[in-house]
């Protein structure tokens, strides 16, 4: 079960019942791997992703990466992977679709944020 025991005790006290918070914790592994796959999938199928990411050797507002990959796995309601550039890789802590042409990942030690990535600068504005 992905709640904590406070977490667990205060869904029962609002009326859920054991059988309901398995069903619950389930649905919320379920999304995580679906997301991930996902996320997966908007880097594998462009060669060239746009950034919100501050970057010290970039002037560009939305700085241009070139993708080789992303590789995120799943436990629970945790998903952690690595994302990989033509010259740099980052490690990715979580993640999300926010529609066809743009994610958001949290990136993990050097970067330290939330950064959106989409198709095209413009999405970005």
């Amino acid at each position: 079960m992905h709640f904590d025991g406070r977490t667990q005790r205060a869904l029962r006290d609002a009326g859920l019942e054991i059988d309901d918070l398995r069903a619950v914790s389930a649905a919320i592994v379920d999304a995580v791997e679906a997301d991930a796959r996902a996320l997966e999938s908007f880097f594998d199928e462009h060669e060239t992703v746009y950034s919100d990411m501050d970057m010290a050797h970039s002037t560009a507002a939305f700085p241009e990466h070139t993708v080789e990959h992303l590789d995120v796995t799943t436990h629970g309601a945790e998903m952690r992977g690595w994302l990989r550039f033509d010259t740099w890789g980052v490690f990715v802590e979580d993640g999300r679709v926010l529609g066809e042409e743009y994610v958001e990942l949290t990136l993990g030690p050097t970067v330290h944020d939330r950064v959106r990535f989409a198709t095209d600068r413009e999405t970005l504005r």
